[in-house]
């Protein structure tokens, strides 16, 4: 019999779609694996909105100041299941994200990745339909494709 929690849960969490002038977005390399490309994401906070994790997010990962894009299109309701390896005991069987497409305004001067904690080595544009799903885990891969095909009906394999 498989081992299930009494109630399934999701921890909250916020990914940004940085949007350039050009069409572009923003994709970061992780720190911890190499050629492992993403959104900026992060949990939301007890007490905060997604918004405000967002906002507070974007700062902590880029440097991103909140005067540097505009929130254009927020959607909840994005999940994924954690493998069985990667769940502790009694806390969470996944993440349940809300995506949020912002237009970035400020200039790319801004953008530093060398923060208190930094996530990422490297970030770069690309166009929707390039993001490559071989970047991610297995298990973030369909939420990847369901996002990127909802914000910009890109379709990715």
């Amino acid at each position: 019999m498989p081992n299930l929690l009494p109630a399934e849960r999701y921890r909250p969490c916020v990914a940004a779609l940085l949007q350039n002038d050009s069409g572009m977005i923003l994709v970061c390399e992780r720190r911890d694996f190499a050629e492992s490309w993403q959104f900026p994401q992060g949990g939301i906070d007890a007490g905060e909105s997604p918004r405000q994790a967002l906002l507070r997010e974007l700062m902590e990962e880029t440097s991103l100041p909140p005067n540097a894009y505009e929130i254009k299109v927020e959607r909840p309701g994005y999940r994924y299941h954690f493998p069985e390896r990667h769940r502790k005991r009694g806390k969470f069987v996944g993440q349940e994200q809300v995506y949020f497409l912002c237009h970035f305004s400020g200039p790319e001067s801004l953008i530093n990745l060398e923060t208190l904690h930094p996530e990422f080595r490297r970030w770069k544009w690309i166009l929707p339909h390039e993001f490559d799903l071989r970047w991610l885990p297995e298990f973030k891969r369909g939420v990847y494709q369901q996002v990127l095909h909802d914000f910009f009906e890109a379709e990715v394999g």
